[in-house]
């Protein structure tokens, strides 16, 4: 048993003596298996801290952002439009924008499916019947929904600085990275191959390069309330509405998290009088 064992032993040895050999060797070429190669760029989000709360105009330019140009591609199945209500639209407002779109309904008295205009209740409607049409369309990589994706990327800061976070409540990990990689489109440097008909960013969590091209450019997306209509504009923008989507609560969460440390605090101080009554009747 003990000679298997270091047997074992010596084989997990050899493996990762040829693991670090091999890092070694891409290193020297100026590869790098580490991704993302740069890490995402910190922003001063308006709903960071413990006392953040969402801009309500940028969720609105992010929402125009994102059906004028990101929902060509992408889905976001988990979203209703009545929660559009949360950005500051009336309901009337919400119920002109959902009659926009159009979702399958049905089967009527045919049994036959059919269109009709979205109302409040609908979620946003995919641009793909399904995964398989979207994949054909894109040259076989599936648009990733957009619902959750500002919680599903968020890209590990790394020690020290998530020791830190935990006394910061820093949780903007997914916006600084789908910030970051909108707008982190450059030319491949020299030395590095990229597989033909993707894009080199630094920022990308999976790779050095993706298959989606770069969606936003200056002056690609009308703003109505003067806001500069700059690539950095856009992405910030539609950046946070993307969190929001993920979190529309995340106002009320704080709010109830500080209540419960109030109470925790006033209750602690009750607790402290109260011991210190019953015992100041008891001889020590």
């Amino acid at each position: 048993m003990k000679i298997r064992l270091a047997s074992l032993l010596s084989a997990a040895l050899a493996v990762g003596i040829a693991f670090t050999a091999t890092l070694g060797a891409q290193a020297a070429e100026g590869e790098t298996p580490h991704y993302p190669i740069n890490k995402p760029r910190h922003v001063d989000w308006s709903f960071a801290g413990p006392f953040g709360t969402y801009d309500k105009g940028q969720l609105q330019r992010g929402l125009k952002v994102y059906t004028e140009v990101c929902a060509v591609c992408h889905s976001m199945n988990r979203v209703a439009f009545r929660s559009l209500a949360d950005l500051g639209y009336s309901e009337d407002q919400v119920r002109t924008f959902a009659a926009q779109y159009e979702v399958q309904d049905g089967p009527d008295a045919n049994g036959d499916m059919f269109m009709r205009p979205a109302t409040g209740s609908d979620h946003f409607p995919a641009p793909f019947a399904n995964p398989q049409a979207a994949a054909a369309a894109m040259g076989g990589a599936i648009p990733p929904d957009f619902s959750l994706l500002a919680k599903a990327r968020a890209v590990e800061r790394g020690f020290p600085n998530f020791v830190f976070d935990i006394f910061t409540m820093y949780a903007e990990n997914g916006p600084d990275y789908l910030y970051s990689l909108l707008t982190g489109y450059t030319d491949a440097p020299e030395g590095v191959t990229i597989p033909e008909g993707t894009y080199y960013n630094p920022y990308y969590i999976a790779g050095p390069s993706l298959a989606m091209a770069p969606p936003l450019s200056d002056g690609l997306v009308t703003y109505d309330d003067g806001s500069p209509e700059t690539l950095d504009q856009y992405a910030a923008d539609v950046s946070a509405f993307l969190m929001w989507a993920a979190e529309p609560h995340l106002e009320d969460r704080k709010q109830t998290g500080f209540r419960v440390v109030i109470f925790l605090l006033i209750f602690a101080v009750l607790l402290f009088f109260t011991k210190k009554a019953v015992w100041s009747r008891t001889d020590h």
